[in-house]
């Protein structure tokens, strides 16, 4: 079942890279009491997200956290090795990069990817999402382009 509007945030674990290294972080760290924008993309340094989809939150992330936003994340099926690395290459240190990369939070959501015929196996579908403490306000899942869960759609919604 994939998550809806009015629905709250399933119980999980990302992992970020830490000034230790790679530790976890739930989902209740994240979302409690918070209001965050989550978006999601089917790969770190593929085409799209990283021309298009993670730059777009880069240029806008302070004018997203004008709106009264804590936090902005960015999610990928990938290891947290990938995505530190992608975030530092985009100059993405204003966003939290998450690493789901067993797919576990992404099976939860109900928006997986299956990427297989791309040699990615189980991915994210695009999406973006507005959580207010813990609880979705607002759901974009793009069916092909980047459209719907762009840096700029989302600051529209907010």
């Amino acid at each position: 079942m994939t998550i809806q509007v009015g629905d709250k945030i399933p119980e999980g674990m990302f992992t970020v890279m830490g000034a230790e290294g790679p530790t976890g972080i739930s989902t209740a760290d994240i979302f409690n009491g918070k209001k965050v924008v989550l978006f999601a993309v089917p790969g770190a340094f593929t085409p799209t997200c990283s021309a298009a989809h993670l730059p777009g939150f880069v240029v806008h992330v302070d004018d997203i956290k004008a709106k009264g936003v804590d936090t902005v994340a960015c999610m990928s099926v990938n290891d947290v090795f990938v995505m530190d690395a992608w975030g530092k290459s985009a100059n993405a240190e204003h966003l939290m990069m998450l690493a789901d990369g067993n797919a576990t939070f992404t099976e939860a959501l109900g928006l997986v990817l299956d990427g297989s015929g791309f040699g990615m196996g189980t991915r994210s579908q695009r999406f973006a999402m507005i959580v207010d403490d813990g609880v979705v306000t607002l759901l974009n899942v793009d069916a092909g382009a980047l459209e719907g869960s762009s840096a700029e759609a989302i600051l529209a919604a907010l």
